[in-house]
């Protein structure tokens, strides 16, 4: 029986109709991207394509895989994002835990210390010459060691580790002879599942579409990941269209250009898309646990 009033049924309504706008406005980029890789090129820059592709052409996906950069890129993009996301983990937890425990003494002091580095920062200047300092320059570890401790990430496991698992766990385990890193492995790591799998999610976002760190810290080109490659493309075509199109093999080269750029996007943003379904039942609940409560 429903018991709604008519007031309730017309707020219902009218928040369904703005979340379906908010979909719309935010899938349809994405739609056009698809369909665009597929369509022609001449179709897509004369405003023809929409919701449907147009003249199907597999040109852009196949310059793509007979491109040896691209490829590599995307090699060393699933390299740098595996790596840098374990990273993360593994000096998250470490960094949490600790400050969820309550027999931790100093734990608000470090914390507070830590909540400090988000506000102050040394600069882009100074974090260069430490990394020149340190010998990373042109390395795999100058995008991952920087960067290998986010304090809002681990803001946010410490809240689940202290609303999502009940202290008395670890006591009880701390009484049967676990010792705290036992306990972690043993207790607290298999029940936080929610929080590993939104941690997972946004280190992993963060690491494959990062760029700018690899614009400054590498040189050689087969290090480089696939964004720069991405950005490379897209400078590229605004460039050609400002300075116009010339002779038959020019709009040529400018045509598979943009079918190049739609579908690069396409093949760069695949691997996080089919990684979102998997972690999905886990990341409501991580991030409401994590960030609602404490």
């Amino acid at each position: 029986m429903n018991l709604q009033s008519t007031s309730e049924k017309i707020f219902d309504a009218l928040v369904h109709t703005v979340l379906a706008l908010v979909c719309v406005i935010v899938l349809y980029p994405l739609l056009f991207i698809l369909v665009a890789s597929f369509s022609s090129p001449e179709a897509v820059m004369r405003g023809e394509v929409w919701l449907w592709p147009k003249d199907i052409t597999w040109v852009g996906y196949l310059r793509i895989f007979q491109n040896n950069e691209i490829l590599s890129g995307y090699l060393n993009t699933i390299m740098y994002t595996v790596v840098g996301t374990a990273i993360n983990l593994v000096m998250s937890v470490a960094a949490a835990y600790p400050l969820s425990r309550k027999d931790f003494y100093g734990r608000n002091v470090i914390a507070a210390m830590m909540v400090f580095t988000m506000f102050f920062s040394g600069g882009m200047i100074p974090t260069y010459l430490l990394v020149k300092n340190l010998g990373m320059l042109n390395s795999m570890w100058a995008l991952i060691i920087p960067g290998a401790v986010s304090v809002y990430n681990i803001l946010i496991m410490r809240t689940f580790f202290q609303n999502g698992i009940p202290y008395e766990m670890q006591e009880a385990a701390s009484i049967d002879g676990c010792s705290n890193m036992s306990t972690l492995m043993r207790i607290v790591l298999p029940l936080s599942m929610p929080i590993i799998a939104v941690m997972i999610l946004f280190y992993s976002v963060g690491h494959w579409n990062a760029y700018f760190s690899a614009l400054i810290y590498l040189t050689d080109r087969d290090k480089y990941p696939l964004q720069l490659f991405l950005r490379e493309i897209l400078i590229q075509g605004q460039m050609q269209e400002m300075l116009g199109v010339g002779d038959d093999t020019q709009a040529k080269i400018v045509m598979e250009g943009e079918a190049i750029k739609y579908a690069v996007v396409i093949v760069a943003n695949l691997p996080i898309l089919m990684l979102y379904p998997f972690l999905q039942k886990y990341f409501t609940k991580g991030v409401m646990i994590g960030a609602v409560k404490g």
